[in-house]
């Protein structure tokens, strides 16, 4: 099957091979448009100056090369099927005990693609009780969606249950349909996710914010209990170089991926982040930069690809229908809304699923993974954030963990065996 389809990829003319190519890009650019828009519209200067974070602690990541967190994005929220949450369960389990740095988990809504996750906050209080060592991480909340005050008194409950292993990330949202929740909020999502994380913040610390009780009362609130953290970690999703800039200026980590941009423009991003940090005061360094990738290895090359094909395909048609994008090129010569048929349908969804296996994803064994990991090393970047959960079964997630933990401890292994030399000459 593999040799057909890249036989038919082969077979295409220069100039179907270049339209397929343009085409790919700007759907999946279209289907994460807002996304990639949120940090264009920067809060307030004051609003902006309140939300500045503290400095924060550098990187673990400095001593053992780059870091390796599981994250969780996709899971089906329509199966009937019993231990739906067995993968997310297991896989903490195994990050817990060999050295993985994190488990992040979403906050999605209405959708059966990734409709396990409506809360982080209350997957994260399970996983405090399974795990001792790694961060819960929220990845992320949609702070446009919550109220500051049971954002703060959630992730508070987590923090004591856990001894002080939250860290969250923040998003702005992107689907209007998940604004059903609050949809008056919309169309200043992402002003409003920077101007509340400086409430977040200020709950945190134990402080006081007025608000209006039930008998149109002003009145002072607080929330308990008390976090263990001083503060936790705070990351912001990000995608487009505008958020990457504003989550530099306020001191904040970032989460990003490679669905969206390829690696040359999230080199791009991170560059513009770092340098942010350092216009305003915080340390360049200091702040962490974490890819998504879609993964699973094996031993063999050829068996991971086919294994992974049918589930990826998946999910790439799951990803355009719930961002409702269609595969629908305007074509040279056609009406602009013709859509392409069958046959180029499954063409471009192919050309797409080599794209990723090879560029945009860590697919593969651990030998040949090793090219991914030193690009993004040279990137800049601090963790691979491994989303596991795009449709391959239980079992064969949980098997590959093996070949990814030889990949994380030989990237450790040969970061600090460079230190080394490069302490030697010095």
């Amino acid at each position: 099957m593999n040799d057909r389809i890249e036989d038919r990829i082969a077979a295409l003319t220069p100039e179907r091979r270049a339209l397929l190519e343009r085409q790919l890009s700007k759907r999946v650019k279209e289907s994460s448009a807002p996304a990639a828009r949120r940090g264009l519209a920067p809060p307030s200067e004051q609003g902006a100056a309140a939300a500045v974070l503290p400095p924060l602690s550098a990187s673990a990541a400095d001593e053992g090369g780059l870091d390796f967190s599981f994250l969780f994005f996709s899971g089906d929220g329509a199966t009937d099927e019993p231990d739906k949450y067995r993968l997310l369960i297991e896989c903490a389990r195994y990050a817990d005990a060999n050295g993985f740095a994190a488990v992040w988990t979403p906050e999605r809504h209405f959708q059966p693609f990734g409709g396990l996750y409506p809360n982080p906050a209350v997957i994260a209080a399970a996983l405090a009780m399974l795990t001792q060592r790694i961060q819960l991480r929220a990845g992320s909340v949609v702070l446009p969606l919550q109220h500051p005050l049971r954002v703060v008194e959630e992730w508070s409950v987590v923090d004591n249950l856990s001894n002080g292993r939250v860290a969250i990330a923040f998003a702005s949202g992107w689907l209007a349909d998940d604004f059903v929740l609050a949809p008056e909020r919309y169309a200043s999502r992402r002003e409003l996710m920077f101007h509340e994380i400086q409430t977040v913040l200020k709950l945190w610390r134990g402080e006081s914010v007025r608000l209006r009780n039930g008998n149109d009362e002003p009145t002072e609130v607080r929330i308990y209990p008390n976090p263990v953290q001083a503060q936790p970690p705070i990351w912001i999703t990000a995608t487009g170089k505008g958020t990457f800039i504003e989550a530099g200026k306020i001191g904040a980590n970032v989460l990003t991926g490679l669905m969206e941009q390829g690696l040359e423009q999230c080199a791009d991003c991170i560059k513009a982040y770092r340098q942010a940090r350092a216009d305003n005061g915080h340390d360049a360094r200091a702040g962490r930069v974490a890819v998504m990738l879609h993964t699973f290895l094996g031993e063999d090359l050829h068996q991971v690809k086919e294994a992974v094909r049918g589930p990826f395909g998946e999910y790439l048609q799951s990803f355009l229908r719930m961002t409702k994008t269609q595969l629908a090129p305007e074509l040279p010569g056609t009406n602009a809304a013709a859509t392409l048929e069958a046959q180029d349908q499954q063409t471009l969804l192919d050309f797409a699923f080599e794209r990723y296996f090879s560029t945009r994803a860590l697919l593969g064994t651990p030998q040949s993974c090793v090219r991914m990991i030193e690009a993004l090393r040279a990137m800049d970047v601090d963790e691979v954030a491994c989303l596991l959960d795009f449709g391959l079964d239980t079992a064969t997630v949980l098997d590959g963990l093996t070949y990814l933990n030889q990949l994380k401890d030989s990237t450790r292994r040969s970061h600090a065996a460079q230190r080394a030399g490069a302490g030697d000459e010095r």
